[in-house]
């Protein structure tokens, strides 16, 4: 008895550090793939596809008689959650995430609760009570998620040795001149461009959150939400990537490969099973708990790119991760809070109004956290990648 208490209290922490290797597995084989030539407009393609077959039978299996009817504002509203998150989000991180690096691109996405949180106090979602000791700590997480940006994208330092890593058993010169030639090549318009592409996407991913918590209100069938995004992305990003792709149409075929094994792992295991397996961690330890372990992603992903893509990670991204990593933690800790104490002490009051999405199963969304993902209404606001989510 004793042991079966251990082993349920054991599992949610279990299933989160696999599902966050998952995610980081997703970003390794994902960047291999593109820098292999293969087109990440076919990739948003071909993934959403997988990911609408799989979710479709569950969805009509599991929420038959629970689907309320779709009406023209309903429709409108999924076709915004398609352009941001399929067509938009995705494409975006993974054209930034091929222009910079796969940890890198893991690291920068850990700004999306900030972005969240402004984007949801313009939109006045969100209130700020400056006594509040909560209050405070958001305002000082979303400092702190975009002054690591800031530095990451401004500052890059030495190149960090891993043990694990070629380098390490350089001589101190050799490294040094590694350093500023990584340095010089990251500093040109191309990595720029990947910076402002994996930023955008944090954009579309918090609008994408945003609308989502508004849709599920009067469409309150989470499954059946997912397999609509993912099976009307695979339309709108199909058509988008044969207006992009339209004068080589050798890019859609794809082999028995790092391609199709890309397509095929990002659709199940970045869309079916995040979508299980962090719906079951959510009803049992709530999205806080969550969204606690996103950090974990950018840590196995830069130690995956460092050893398998022979990445190299800088001073300034690990001086900047570590920045985003304390803001996130304030921010969360501040919305936790808020989320027991319904923000101004009472417990429970207004958290049903004032709550966003804070982690979304990248079941349609992947970030990414990098999928079309859809969560339950009554989670708080995103706190990153679960796209992730990508």
């Amino acid at each position: 008895m004793g042991a079966g208490k251990v082993l349920n209290e054991v599992k949610p922490y279990l299933y989160m550090v696999l599902l966050m290797v998952g995610f980081s597995g997703m970003y390794i084989v994902s960047v291999a793939s593109l820098r292999r030539g293969m087109s990440h407009f076919v990739i948003v393609v071909y993934r959403n596809f997988v990911a609408t077959v799989l979710m479709t039978p569950f969805a009509l299996i599991f929420e038959r008689g629970v689907r309320p009817k779709m009406t023209p504002m309903i429709f409108l509203k999924v076709m915004g959650l398609v352009l941001l998150e399929p067509v938009l989000d995705q494409n975006m991180y993974y054209l930034g995430a091929k222009l910079t690096s796969a940890g890198f691109a893991s690291a920068l996405v850990n700004i999306l609760p900030a972005v969240t949180f402004i984007m949801a106090l313009l939109l006045r979602m969100e209130k700020l009570r400056l006594r509040s000791h909560h209050s405070q700590a958001k305002i000082f997480g979303t400092v702190c998620t975009v002054a690591g940006a800031v530095l990451m994208v401004l500052y890059h330092g030495p190149v960090v040795p891993f043990p694990w890593s070629p380098s390490a058993h350089h001589h101190a010169s050799a490294a040094g001149a590694a350093a500023a030639a990584a340095a010089s090549s990251q500093s040109g318009a191309a990595w720029l461009n990947g910076v402002a592409m994996v930023i955008g996407s944090c954009v579309c991913w918090a609008g994408f959150f945003i609308l989502q918590s508004n849709t599920l209100q009067s469409y309150p069938a989470e499954i059946s939400l997912a397999a609509l995004i993912c099976g009307l992305g695979t339309v709108a990003s199909g058509a988008v990537a044969l207006v992009a792709e339209r004068r080589d149409m050798s890019v859609w075929v794809i082999g028995f490969d790092t391609r199709l094994f890309t397509v095929v792992y990002s659709g199940i295991v970045c869309s079916g099973v995040a979508f299980y397996v962090q719906g079951i961690v959510t009803r049992v330890r709530g999205p806080v708990f969550v969204t606690a372990f996103q950090p974990l992603c950018m840590i196995f992903t830069t130690i995956m790119g460092s050893t398998i893509l022979k990445e190299e990670t800088t001073m300034g991204s690990v001086i900047g991760a570590a920045i985003i990593v304390v803001g996130l933690y304030a921010l969360i800790w501040g919305k936790s809070k808020d989320h027991i104490g319904g923000g101004d002490g009472k417990p429970g009051a207004g958290a049903a109004v004032t709550e966003l999405p804070l982690t979304s199963p990248p079941a349609a969304n992947g970030k990414h956290a990098l999928g079309c993902n859809v969560a339950a209404a009554d989670v708080e606001m995103p706190a990153a990648v679960t796209k992730c989510a990508y």
